[in-house]
C-alpha cells in the first residue's frame, strides 16, 4: 500500500513540472476556484490548472470570473458601471463593420466619457477579451446572432472586438437577403446576423405561433444568440402583419402585444427543445435592452427622449424593475428543462441613459439602440465569459 501511494505522488509531481514547463513557455499559470453550495451549506472548492496567456494585469480572456460570493455563482448581471480610462475597447473610427445606425462618433457626437464605462459585477470580475484566444477555441464554428436590429448593434460590437484584438485578422463578407456572414478564414470561424424581428414565421401578413422554417437554417450553428421583442410593439404601418394564427390554429385580428410576445417565446422554446441538439450547439437568449423615452423615469418628466442626455444612472435614480417583456422572458427561458443561457441585459442597460445615439445618426431622437464602442461591448464580455465557463467547465 506505501509503495502505491509514493508511486501517485511521484506521478502528480510529475504532471505538476510537465504543467509549470509548458505554461513557462506560452502561458501563465491561473487557478480557477469554483464554489458549490451543498444542502448542508457547506462549500465544496474545485480547483482546476488552467493556463491563460499572460497580456499584463486583471483577468484574461481564458479566465472565467472569480467566484468572490459564498453561496452562489457570480452573477455577471448584478452590479454597476465604473469609470475605466483604458476603455473604450476599440476605436469606432478604425472598425469596417459599423453601419450608420450605430457609428455616433462619426454623426458628430462630440463628449466621449459614455465611451470610459466598464460594467463591473459585484463581486468578481468578467474576463477580458481576447479576439485571439476566442477565435482559436471557435476554430471551425458558426456563430449566429438571431434577432431584430439589436441583434445587428450586437453582432457589430462582436466584429469590431475581434477586429481590434487580432490585428491584420483576414475575413470575408458575405451578403444574401437573410443574412450577414463575416467569415474569419484563417479561424475558419463564420460569425453570421439572422433577421428575424418575431423568430415565429410571417407569411402572407399573418403571423404563425406555431411555425419557425428558419429553425432548419438556425440548428446547424454552434452558438446560437437569440433575441427578440421590440417588434411586437409596433403598430400601424410597421406593423408587418394583419392576423395572429394561434398555436391551436385559430386566427385573431389582434392580442395584447405581451400575450403575442408569450406565445411566440414559447414555441421558441419548444422549437429550442425539441429541434437543437444539446451536445453540439449552445443557446443563448439575450433579453430586452433597456431604452430611454420617458424622462418621468429619471426625474425628468418634460423629457421625451434621451437627447443631450450624458448622465450615468444607477439604482437610487432610476428604477430596475423589470419591463413587462423582461419577466416574461426570464419566466419562459428559466423554465426551460435544457439550459439555455439568459443574457439579462436588462438592468445593466437600465443606467446606461446616455449610451444611445440619440440625435448622432440617421434617425433622430433614437434612445433603443447603442453606439459602438460602447454599452453591447459588454453584451460580448458576457458571451465570452459563459463560452468560456461553457468549453473549459
Amino acid at each position: 500500500m506505501g509503495e502505491r501511494v509514493w508511486n501517485s505522488v511521484f506521478i502528480v509531481f510529475l504532471l505538476s513540472l510537465l504543467f509549470a514547463y509548458f505554461c513557462s513557455k506560452s502561458l501563465t499559470p491561473f487557478y480557477w476556484i469554483e464554489e458549490e453550495g451543498s444542502h448542508e451549506n457547506i462549500h465544496h472548492l474545485e480547483m482546476q490548472a488552467v493556463c491563460n496567456n499572460g497580456n499584463g494585469g486583471g483577468n484574461s480572456s481564458s479566465s472565467i470570473a472569480k467566484k468572490t460570493k459564498s453561496n452562489s455563482q457570480c452573477n455577471w448581471f448584478q452590479g454597476t458601471w465604473v469609470f475605466d480610462d483604458s476603455y473604450p475597447l476599440y476605436d469606432s473610427m478604425l472598425c469596417p463593420f459599423i453601419r450608420k445606425v450605430f457609428h455616433c462618433i462619426k454623426f458628430g457626437r462630440p463628449d466621449r466619457e459614455y465611451l470610459k464605462y466598464r460594467w463591473q459585477p459585484h463581486g468578481c470580475e468578467l474576463p477580458k477579451f481576447d479576439g485571439r484566444d476566442f477565435l482559436s477555441r471557435m476554430r471551425g464554428k458558426k456563430i449566429m446572432y438571431i434577432g431584430d436590429s439589436l441583434s445587428l448593434n450586437n453582432f457589430e460590437s462582436l466584429l469590431c472586438l475581434l477586429h481590434a484584438t487580432v490585428p491584420g485578422v483576414k475575413y470575408r463578407e458575405e451578403f444574401t437577403a437573410l443574412n450577414v456572414t463575416v467569415t474569419f478564414l484563417e479561424y475558419e470561424v463564420e460569425v453570421i446576423l439572422f433577421h428575424s424581428e418575431f423568430l415565429i414565421d410571417i407569411e402572407n401578413r399573418v403571423a404563425k405561433m406555431n411555425s419557425i422554417k428558419s429553425g432548419e437554417i438556425w440548428k446547424q450553428m454552434d452558438v446560437l444568440i437569440f433575441n427578440s421583442g421590440l417588434w411586437w410593439m409596433r403598430r400601424g404601418t410597421k406593423q408587418p402583419w394583419d392576423f395572429i394564427e394561434q398555436v391551436d390554429g385559430q386566427v385573431v385580428k389582434d392580442m395584447s402585444r405581451f400575450r403575442a410576445y408569450q406565445m411566440a417565446l414559447q414555441s421558441w422554446a419548444k422549437w429550442v427543445e425539441g429541434e437543437v441538439d444539446h451536445t453540439k450547439t449552445k443557446v443563448f437568449y439575450q433579453s430586452e435592452a433597456a431604452s430611454h423615452y420617458i424622462g418621468a423615469e429619471w426625474g425628468k418628466p418634460t423629457v421625451t427622449n434621451c437627447e443631450n442626455e450624458t448622465m450615468l444612472l444607477n439604482e437610487t435614480t432610476i428604477s430596475t424593475e423589470p419591463s413587462p417583456l423582461t419577466k416574461i422572458t426570464r419566466n419562459i427561458v428559466r423554465q426551460m428543462p435544457n439550459h439555455v443561457y439568459l443574457l439579462d441585459i436588462w438592468m445593466l442597460t437600465r443606467y446606461r441613459l446616455d449610451g444611445h445615439p440619440a440625435g448622432y445618426n440617421i434617425f433622430k431622437g433614437d434612445c433603443t439602440h447603442w453606439c459602438l464602442a460602447g454599452v453591447p461591448d459588454t453584451w460580448n464580455l458576457i458571451l465570452n465569459a459563459a463560452l468560456l465557463q461553457h468549453y473549459y467547465s
